[in-house]
């Protein structure tokens, strides 16, 4: 029970520091395109978004993730979750190529 607690106050703690970097990520946005003349753009939560049921934090998450990787703020028309089995499938064949299997040689009698 004590590692849930942990777990999650480690969760609010990593969501903080998401969100103050987030802030900065915007600040540093909003002083480019000042710089440079372009107009902002609103940050919405898209439709699709709220009715897959993500939360607004994993959103915000995954659009810092997107601002880090790209150094731009994105704008995130569309999430969609997929539920192939293409990454399990994958998996598996790693798996099976990975064990060495033994053959067997017949041999020849003269």
């Amino acid at each position: 029970m004590k590692s849930e607690t942990g777990d999650q106050s480690e969760v609010f703690e990593a969501l903080k520091a998401i969100r103050q970097e987030l802030a900065l990520l915007s600040g540093r946005v909003a002083a480019l395109e000042a710089a440079s003349g372009t107009k902002p753009q609103a940050a919405a939560t898209p439709p699709a978004v709220q009715a897959e049921g993500l939360s607004e934090e994993l959103v915000l998450v995954i659009s810092a993730a997107i601002a880090a990787y790209l150094g731009k703020k994105p704008h995130i028309a569309q999430i969609c979750l997929l539920g192939t089995a293409a990454w399990a499938q994958q998996g598996r064949v790693t798996i099976q190529a990975s064990h060495a299997l033994a053959t067997r040689h017949m041999r020849s009698e003269h």
